[in-house]
């Protein structure tokens, strides 16, 4: 089995040529279709997060984040084998040689957390690609069918990132339903972006004003269907987004998570409106606090998403004929640079590894 590791932070991945291995318990093993490359991946091979206001950074390795590690949360695979523990009732409709989608974000699988279908908010994590291996190599274990999800004709490739982005998008645009009729204020224009664009129309949203630094995104935003963009470091964005908006503006998401977003999010919300952070980017908050009482505004984060909201967003993709976000494939042993290149800001959409 081939695989690229993080070996050691902010180094360059390494080759690990290991023995395949096989299935035990209730595992599946499957052979790797596709695995995206996804900005949390970043964070992870970078070693933590900037947490801003002159804290120590948030450390992974702190957090029980190990390695050598196989990144990669963002999984497709073809069943090659199911352990001896696993029962029909446990496969469902899945049988060797299909194609699943794989749910990444998974708990302890016994806390109340967990045991109510929130295993994404597990205190115990075992994320795979995160705390336990992932889908940067041509094989990967998952520790039960349950995590496997059908793609029942899907492409591969352009499906992988529905385990991360999909499903981040589609939690956090849950979050702002009630302001569908008004359009929604989106920050970031990569892949989460627009993965958010094309969920949002598919749920019956009015739309999106994307915000981005980068002109190249927000030409892909526009061609996406955006009802528009801004720049935010223009002098007049505040106003440009008021004006765009064509009234108040209740709901925003921000898909990037640092200072500057987070307090232009903040600074165009009406009374009562409501701010969705999605991004880690990472860096201090700067809103003035009286402000927050004062506009009634509500500050909610949002991590990732549940399995029940994966397996939704499969069937609202397949009912609704959701077209895919821009993706860029390349082969598994070009994972370092597709790091790299992402790192840059050069990736449009997203990259993924097939293996």
């Amino acid at each position: 089995m081939k695989s690229f590791k993080v070996a050691d932070f902010k180094a360059p991945l390494q080759e690990f040529d290991e023995a395949t291995p096989q299935p035990s318990g209730t595992q599946v093993l499957i052979k790797v279709k596709a695995a995206g490359v996804c900005h949390s991946d970043l964070h992870i091979w970078e070693g933590g997060y900037d947490l801003g206001h002159g804290r120590k950074p948030l450390s992974l390795k702190d957090r029980g984040i190990n390695l050598p590690l196989t990144m990669g949360h963002e999984t497709v695979g073809e069943i090659a084998a199911f352990g001896p523990d696993v029962k029909p009732t446990d496969q469902g409709d899945l049988r060797l040689g299909d194609v699943g989608l794989v749910y990444p974000w998974i708990g302890c699988g016994k806390c109340a957390t967990c045991l109510a279908g929130d295993e994404n908010m597990c205190l115990t994590p075992r994320s795979l690609g995160v705390y336990c291996d992932g889908g940067y190599s041509d094989h990967m274990l998952v520790p039960h069918p349950r995590y496997l999800l059908n793609l029942k004709g899907l492409d591969p490739a352009s499906a992988a990132p529905y385990a991360c982005s999909g499903v981040t998008t589609y939690s956090a645009l849950k979050k702002v339903e009630q302001h569908f009729d008004t359009p929604i204020v989106m920050f970031g224009a990569g892949g989460l972006g627009l993965m958010a664009l094309s969920l949002l129309k598919a749920m019956g949203g009015k739309g999106a004003i994307m915000v981005d630094i980068d002109a190249r995104k927000r030409e892909a935003a526009e061609k996406a269907g955006a009802l528009a963009t801004v720049d935010p470091k223009a002098p007049d964005a505040l106003e440009q987004l008021a004006k765009k908006a064509g009234g108040p503006i209740r709901a925003v998401i921000d898909l990037v998570g640092n200072a500057a977003t987070t307090q232009l999010g903040f600074d165009c919300l009406t009374k009562g409106g409501k701010l969705v952070i999605v991004g880690l980017f990472g860096g201090g908050a700067t809103w003035a606090l009286p402000l927050i009482p004062i506009k009634a505004v509500t500050i909610q984060g949002s991590y990732v998403g549940n399995l029940r909201e994966t397996q939704e967003l499969l069937d609202l993709v397949r009912a609704k004929n959701v077209p895919p976000i821009p993706v860029t494939r390349q082969p598994l042993n070009k994972a370092n640079d597709a790091l790299v290149q992402l790192q840059q800001g050069a990736v449009v959409g997203r990259t993924v590894l097939t293996p």
